[in-house]
């Protein structure tokens, strides 16, 4: 029998980056597992960046409204329970074990057959689905891990409604290297007849997703960032009205320093509205959940003055970069900052130094095969025109240094969700020392 520490680290030496199996044996795996999902009222997310926000909106929206609301997400920060949330509280230790051993048992049957060991994405999702089937939550909110049309998720089979985030060039050697491949892959989430959400900011995408729900015959509603004006912006979020084809000219707040984070509000309050007449809420209701939203390392305070943000790829760091834009004008900027060896890190640090100037820059490490020096990065932001750079691999000593360095100003960590984990970590330990 396994504790919860041996299934959680059996469940990390499934290979991350293997063969994804066909979503045909997802199915036979959830059909063997008791079809959890059937019957159940599923929103299904997918995009480049943005997801986990627009799906932390609508749990939010609909935890507001009094429903019992799941959530599966990721990647998790600190702690794996928390790609299964209930109303923002991830499953407990029992909760995530008596689901680990349903899925194992499975696992052990399939090899025996000479079928596939479940990936690594696809055990936790079927453990997902276990764990929201025993709780009989009233909706699922689902998102996707990498792509669409062959992600463990879109094994489903009839979502109340399919939301497309923001679309840019990512994961090109999975995806595709243009941003309409990737838009069709993300497309393959579209079911049949069913209501279709997305961002319409890249026509290149939006052009994509339009074709591909009406030749499914879906309903659909397209959300550009034109139809969202700023009314208030400060360090505590920001208010905004935003066009909305089923609410009208609407106020909303959200409690986040990051604008494009009005695009993910306005993108799940639109998915609520093509399902109104599902839920029965009112606007008033959904606009006091969005103000209420709260969602881990994206542009997330986590003490006075200190914001992590798990932007990680183009279309975030150039988003990264227009939010300290704002705030540089009045406040110094002390910038905590890692990668992975993986991502085009040159081009990140080039863009983030062409749009910002910093008083301190520190470069640091996460640990892992795929780890970054410390020095390789303090290197690229002097040659990048920073003068006050400082390399130290050490995550928490690192955050120190940043943190004294600081002052009254503000301080940034960015790069790598990773990075972001294991400050929210570190901080919650040093406020217990």
């Amino acid at each position: 029998m396994f504790t919860y520490e041996e299934a959680v680290a059996y469940i990390e030496e499934i290979p991350k980056f293997t063969t994804k199996n066909k979503l045909e044996h997802t199915r036979k795996c959830l059909d063997r597992l008791g079809s959890p999902d059937k019957n159940r009222k599923i929103i299904h997310v997918a995009g480049t960046n943005g997801k986990g926000s627009v799906c932390a909106f609508l749990s939010s929206m609909l935890e507001e409204g009094g429903y019992r609301c799941g959530l599966f997400t990721s990647p998790h920060l600190v702690k794996i329970n928390e790609r299964f949330q209930i109303n923002e509280v991830m499953v407990s230790d029992q909760g995530f074990l008596e689901a680990f051993l349903k899925v194992k048992a499975l696992a052990d049957e399939l090899v025996a057959e000479g079928d596939y060991h479940p990936t690594y994405f696809e055990f936790l999702f079927l453990m997902g689905m276990l764990i929201f089937d025993k709780e009989n939550v009233d909706y699922l909110i689902l998102e996707t891990g990498l792509g669409g049309k062959l992600d463990a998720t879109n094994s489903i089979l009839n979502p109340l409604a399919c939301v497309i985030t923001s679309i840019s060039l990512d994961h090109v050697e999975y995806l595709g290297d243009t941003v309409e491949k990737i838009a069709g892959e993300k497309a393959g989430i579209i079911k049949k007849g069913v209501p279709v959400i997305f961002d319409g900011n890249s026509e290149e995408a939006a052009k994509v997703l339009r074709n591909r729900a009406e030749e499914l015959g879906c309903p659909w509603y397209e959300m550009k960032g034109e139809n969202q004006k700023i009314l208030d912006y400060t360090p505590a979020g920001i208010r905004f009205s935003s066009k909305s084809e089923v609410y009208g000219d609407t106020e909303l707040f959200v409690p986040f320093i990051a604008r494009y984070q009005m695009m993910n509000a306005a993108l799940a309050l639109e998915t609520m509205g093509a399902l109104q007449e599902r839920h029965g809420l009112k606007k008033e209701t959904l606009m006091q959940g969005i103000g209420h939203t709260r969602w881990q390392g994206r542009m997330e305070t986590v003490l006075p003055g200190v914001i992590v943000d798990g932007a990680h790829n183009e279309d975030g760091i150039a988003r990264f970069v227009e939010t300290v834009q704002y705030f540089q004008k009045e406040y110094p900027i002390t910038l905590l900052f890692t990668t992975v060896s993986d991502k085009d890190f040159t081009d990140m640090i080039q863009k983030i130094c062409k749009g910002l100037n910093f008083a301190h820059v520190v470069t640091t490490e996460i640990w892992g095969s795929r780890k970054q020096s410390a020095q390789e990065l303090a290197e690229l932001f002097r040659a990048n025109g920073c003068t006050d750079v400082q390399a130290e691999p050490d995550v928490e000593q690192a955050f120190e240094k940043a943190y004294a360095l600081k002052g009254d100003g503000l301080m940034f960590a960015v790069g790598s969700l990773y990075l972001v984990g294991e400050i929210k970590d570190y901080i919650r330990r040093r406020k217990h020392d």
